[in-house]
């Protein structure tokens, strides 16, 4: 696991694109610098079954084309099945121990978590890196915790813990900067991106921002 894997993390699935294609969202948002991606297709009109996994697939050979590591959100087996590079899960999905059970030696396993307590468990279980928020509030996820905003990731860096982190939840251009200088080593964005009138401009700008922070 690539620590600056994780500088700009695209988390989307085909009912965050307004309508628009996500396989060209996703090809804009990765010219414009994305480094990561996530596979997320749940909520109203996702797709399910065949029409998922052939999405999936698409979404990952875009991905693979320009090295970028294609993760899936909490389906351990849509992840097996098209040859994921890992697999996110929360609090409330599959627990870490069946899940690292299931997946090859090779493949990553990010957690998302809310307090340093969950944190910890995450890198004692063995974590590649974890998301923590929400960073701010979100209309993206319906389940949202408790907005704890950057402050949080700052609880965690002084706990002594070094894992990678992406910050995640309500995130755009007006506050990245902010969670950046919090301890995360990158952020995690669904509709910033996926909703921008121009994915590659939107992505680009996330890119200009994380580079004011590592210069």
């Amino acid at each position: 696991m690539k620590r600056e894997w994780l500088n700009l993390y695209f988390v989307m699935g085909s009912t965050d694109c307004d309508g628009r294609d996500p396989r060209v969202v996703l090809q804009e948002a990765i010219n414009g610098g994305v480094s990561f991606f996530q596979f997320r297709e749940k909520g109203r009109g996702a797709k399910v079954g065949m029409e998922k996994k052939k999405l999936a697939r698409e979404l990952k050979e875009i991905c693979k084309r320009h090295d970028i590591p294609f993760i899936v959100n909490d389906d351990i087996e849509l992840a097996l099945e098209v040859e994921a590079d890992g697999v996110h899960i929360g609090q409330e999905d599959t627990p870490f121990s069946m899940v690292a059970e299931r997946l090859t030696p090779e493949m990553i396993i990010g957690v998302s978590c809310h307090t340093v307590e969950e944190a910890a468990a995450a890198v004692d279980d063995g974590a590649d890196y974890i998301g923590v928020g929400p960073m701010y509030f979100t209309t993206t996820k319906k389940d949202i915790r408790e907005v704890k905003g950057p402050e949080v990731i700052r609880e965690i860096r002084h706990a002594g813990l070094t894992v990678p982190i992406v910050g995640i939840g309500g995130i755009d251009a007006g506050n990245a900067l902010d969670v950046l200088e919090a301890g995360a080593d990158g952020v995690a964005v669904i509709s910033a991106i996926s909703k921008a009138v121009s994915a590659f401009e939107a992505a680009e700008e996330f890119c200009r921002i994380h580079n004011i922070v590592t210069k």
